[in-house]
């Protein structure tokens, strides 16, 4: 069930073949969202999460050109296990660094207003960097 900071969803991932002339290279591909999904839909379930600390983070993205949904899959081929769905892109990079594999696809709009409500409710998180004091990282004398 949906709530203000909580939204199920499952996400149908194929396998993908593609020929570059001799070779075969095969690529996981995410096929459907499914916002609504019931017990019949084929694919995995997963969740959107959203937290009060990544509040900066949705709106880079919501701002951005091109608003993305991101899927990250543990890096194995030959089985698919879903790790997490998130809307926050320092997130997703996060998993860059180890044995996991992260999908995009556009942000689907009924997420995008949802978001966009989340903001309008919880306010916009505005991170200032505190200036150094003088001095600061030199060496005594």
């Amino acid at each position: 069930m949906k709530t203000e900071d909580n939204w199920p969803i499952r996400c149908q991932i194929i396998l993908h073949e593609t020929q570059n002339s001799k070779w075969k290279t095969y690529n996981w591909h995410i096929e459907q969202i499914n916002l609504q999904p019931v017990s019949s839909d084929v694919g995995m379930d997963a969740e959107i999460q959203l937290f009060r600390d990544e509040r900066t983070d949705y709106r880079f993205n919501l701002n951005s050109h091109n608003p993305k949904l991101f899927v990250v899959l543990e890096n194995d081929i030959e089985q698919l296990s879903l790790v997490s769905v998130t809307v926050s892109q320092s997130v997703a990079g996060s998993y860059l660094d180890g044995d996991y594999l992260v999908l995009s696809v556009d942000l689907p709009l009924a997420v995008h207003a949802w978001m966009e409500a989340y903001l309008a409710r919880h306010g916009e998180l505005i991170e200032h960097k505190r200036k150094k004091r003088k001095g600061a990282g030199r060496a005594s004398q």
